[in-house]
């Protein structure tokens, strides 16, 4: 059979070469249950058939909203695009407000949620979306129609025939979905990605997947509404990999355990609380058992790939990995051959520490706008650098612009933005797309990112934050004035702070608190940093969790011109200042402890 060149084809795919009696996997009542690729392709063209039945266009748009991922998701987004519409997946945690722009800008005239604490989102904002005609969900709940009352409209097969002729009618080029990115300001953007775009990526990024085709398990939790692990998804499936969908991150251990998966992706943010849990519980060792300990986790510190360290080394980490690393790999299900680092940079001591474990994690690099992926290590052919996101896949070609920026032409750069050439045309220029990140290629091909041209960030989660609106915002009280919001790469943000010296000391005089005139003693001084803590958790009120300041520190000079904080039109050097106050930094993230 040919490759997949639209995205429903990729069950059909696995039909044909790897027929999996088990190709969805989802956990219901404390009870794994499968679905076969049969049934999945089965279920996939009773909902496209319902849809017919329920007017559904070429270029309509239906949204898919839920919680965790599940079998229910794969099938709705199968039966959707084989219709010729365009699913909209969205991020269930985001505000009313958003739920009500994307699906208005997007014009759904269908959503499928998959809960009540979705629903409950809908419900408050449906009446304001005047596409939209009705909402369905998988978990049965009163006042709301179940999804399987669609799959029962869609059980007659007597227009099969049209649901075949609209399969036919779509191009690999065509538009297959929607996914709706936050820019740094304003509103989110509609990134269009064709069916080419999409599935291009998953079958150039399988040749860095090194699993046994058609024998191997996933298992499945970053949020599916995401390119990235939706992209992994028909790579599962186009591989033959038995998916097996976690049921939330708190149960990643148990759903580990119990799975033995091949094969997951991850982002650094997971990677470090696994590392956590398991340095506290060595922590808690005694005596020789605890040296062993340490010694192993300095030795796995200094790794390096393909045996570089020498022999002796080598010896030692045999050891290591015998009587300590086994465990580690144990905990994870004792069968991982990959897991796939991704959507945030990952710290090289990561990377070294779970690869002398024999815990291969394989840092990549894309973006939604490159479905995603651009580049990925892989442990085969020399193909690992640790500090590197690996090299360029198949078909890619990256190129470093004059200021350093990340340029890159492939046949998964996406279509551009739905409703928005004007920022399409400041991203895709002459047929590259403008990545917004800094970095270099290596002699040996390697790709590495260095910094960001704008200043929005990631945490180690994965999640961008927007420094500026915070920092715009925060500086509207009169305590601050200054403030650098931090945390690129880290498990949470934080901040570093300027006070408005000046108004602290007019605030202390009337509170009757004289405060010393030293800058040094002000920023010590335990009422003012408790006053100033009532000023950011009153804004950090107005962001997600994720964007939220979770702790900060204050900084005992005037930031100036004069003193390198600022450019002369009054603007922040933000790495100067975050380099000028590194052990505040440092404090903060707990590195000098």
């Amino acid at each position: 059979m040919t490759d997949p060149k639209r995205l429903f084809d990729f069950p059909y795919y696995q039909l044909e070469t790897h027929p999996q009696q088990k190709a969805l996997v989802t956990k219901y009542d404390g009870e794994w249950k499968a679905t076969s690729i049969k049934e999945y392709i089965d279920k996939a063209n009773a909902l496209s058939r319902a849809l017919l039945r329920m007017g559904v266009e070429p270029n309509d748009k239906i949204a898919i909203i839920s919680m965790s991922n599940r079998t229910e998701w794969n099938i709705c987004d199968i039966g959707i695009m084989q219709t010729g519409a365009q699913d909209v997946p969205i991020y269930p945690t985001i505000s009313e407000d958003e739920y009500e722009y994307v699906l208005n800008h997007s014009e759904c005239k269908y959503v499928f949620v998959s809960c009540e604490e979705v629903l409950e989102k809908i419900n408050k904002i449906k009446d304001n979306v005047p596409s939209l005609k009705e909402v369905y969900c998988f978990d049965k709940i009163d006042g709301c129609t179940n999804w399987e009352e669609v799959l029962e409209k869609g059980k007659d097969d007597s227009n099969q025939d049209e649901v075949e002729k609209r399969k036919d009618a779509i191009k690999e080029d065509d538009l297959a979905t929607l996914i709706y990115t936050s820019g740094t300001t304003g509103r989110p953007k509609g990134v269009m990605l064709s069916h080419k775009n999409i599935a291009s990526n998953a079958i150039y990024s399988s040749e860095r997947l090194p699993i046994v085709i058609g024998k191997s398990k996933a298992l499945s939790f970053l949020p599916v509404c995401h390119i990235y692990e939706r992209m992994l998804l028909y790579m599962y499936q186009y591989t033959g990999v038995e998916i097996h969908f976690a049921e939330s991150l708190d149960t990643i251990s148990d759903n580990l355990k119990e799975v033995q998966p091949h094969v997951m992706s991850a982002v650094p943010r997971l990677l470090e609380k696994v590392y956590d849990k398991i340095y506290a519980k060595g922590a808690e060792l005694s005596g020789i058992k605890k040296k062993l300990f340490y010694w192993a986790i300095e030795l796995g510190l200094e790794y390096e790939p393909y045996g570089e360290n020498g022999w002796w080394y080598e010896s030692k980490l045999s050891i290591a990995r015998k009587l300590i690393f086994s465990k580690w790999q144990e905990a994870l299900g004792g069968k991982l051959m990959a897991i796939a680092s991704g959507s945030a940079a990952l710290q090289p001591r990561l990377a070294r520490i779970f690869n002398a474990a024999e815990i291969p994690v394989m840092e990549g690099y894309g973006l939604t706008e490159t479905s995603p992926v651009v580049a990925v290590n892989d442990m085969r052919d020399k193909g690992f650098k640790i500090g590197t996101v690996g090299k360029p896949l198949r078909e890619t070609e990256v190129k470093i612009a004059d200021d350093g920026e990340i340029l890159i032409k492939g046949p998964q750069v996406m279509c551009g933005y739905y409703k928005d050439q004007e920022k399409t045309d400041e991203v895709l220029i002459d047929g590259y797309f403008h990545t917004g990140d800094i970095g270099e290629v290596d002699k040996e091909g390697f790709l590495k990112i260095t910094d960001r041209k704008k200043s929005m960030f990631k945490t180690s989660g994965g999640k961008y934050v927007a420094p500026q609106l915070i920092e715009n915002d925060m500086k509207q009280s009169r305590f601050i004035e200054q403030i650098l919001v931090v945390g690129e790469g880290e498990k949470m943000p934080a901040a570093l702070i300027q006070p408005d010296f000046e108004f602290l000391k007019d605030w202390g005089a009337k509170k009757g608190r004289e405060l010393s005139s030293d800058p040094k003693e002000i920023i010590k001084n335990e009422k003012v940093i408790k006053r100033i803590q009532k000023e950011v958790d009153f804004y950090n009120e107005r962001y997600g969790k994720w964007e939220r300041v979770k702790r900060f520190e204050l900084t005992p000079d005037v930031w100036s011109i004069e003193e390198g904080h600022l450019t002369p039109t009054m603007k922040m050097k933000r790495k100067v200042i975050q380099n000028k106050y590194q052990d505040l930094y440092d404090k903060i993230y707990e590195r000098n402890q």
